[in-house]
C-alpha cells in the first residue's frame, strides 16, 4: 500500500511540475511595434468613400493577430486599421495577421534591438506575406542619451527592407504606447 501511495504522489508531482524550458520568457528589453494596415492586396474597393470606409472598418474588425514566441505580448488592431503591440521580443520575430483575403499574412522583422520602437505605416497584407506602402516612413527608434535623433550605423530588416536604427532622445518616446492615426481615415457613424 505504501509503494502505491508513493507512486501516486510521484505521478501527481510529475504532472503538476510542468516544463518551463520550452516557454519564451518575458524580455527585459521589450520592443513596441506600431503602425497601420493600409489594405489587403487585391481588395475590391467600394465606389463611394462612405462604403469604402465601411468595407475597411469591417476588414480591420475581422483581423486577428499572433506574435511568434511572444506569449506575453499585448495589443491589437483598431477599427481604423492602426495597430500596436507591446512586449514583443527583440531580435528576430514575426507578427502574423489573419484578415479576410490575406490569411496568414506575416510581417517579418529581423535584427530588432532591445527597447526599440518600430513604426510600420501603410502595411499591405498579402497571403503569407506583407508589404509596406511607404518604405521611407519605416522607423526603428532606440532610446538613447542624445540631444537629437542620430543614426546608430546599424540596420534592421522589416518586411525585407533595410531600415536604419536611430538613437533617439527619450523625450521623443511619448507616443510609444499610443495607437497611431492613419491619414485620411474617417470613422463611420453607427447607431445601436
Amino acid at each position: 500500500m505504501t509503494r502505491f501511495a508513493v507512486c501516486v504522489v510521484l505521478v501527481a508531482l510529475a504532472a503538476c511540475g510542468g516544463n518551463n524550458r520550452n516557454q519564451t520568457p518575458l524580455s527585459k528589453e521589450p520592443v513596441s511595434v506600431r503602425g497601420w494596415i493600409e489594405d489587403v492586396e487585391g481588395a475590391v474597393h467600394s465606389r463611394t468613400p462612405e462604403m469604402e470606409t465601411a468595407r475597411r472598418t469591417e476588414l480591420f474588425q475581422a483581423t486577428s493577430v499572433w506574435i511568434e514566441n511572444a506569449p506575453y505580448a499585448s495589443g491589437g488592431v483598431a477599427e481604423n486599421g492602426s495597430f500596436i503591440f507591446l512586449d514583443v521580443p527583440p531580435g528576430n520575430t514575426t507578427i502574423g495577421f489573419n484578415a479576410p483575403g490575406a490569411e496568414q499574412a506575416q510581417l517579418v522583422m529581423r535584427s530588432i534591438p532591445g527597447n526599440a520602437d518600430v513604426f510600420v505605416p501603410g502595411l499591405i497584407l498579402k497571403k503569407n506575406g506583407a508589404a509596406v506602402v511607404r518604405p521611407r516612413d519605416l522607423k526603428v527608434r532606440v532610446p538613447a542619451q542624445v540631444s537629437k535623433a542620430t543614426p546608430s550605423g546599424r540596420m534592421a530588416i522589416i518586411a525585407g527592407l533595410h531600415v536604419p536604427i536611430v538613437n533617439t532622445p527619450l523625450a521623443e518616446f511619448v507616443d510609444r504606447h499610443d495607437y497611431p492615426r492613419p491619414p485620411g481615415f474617417r470613422a463611420v457613424a453607427t447607431y445601436k
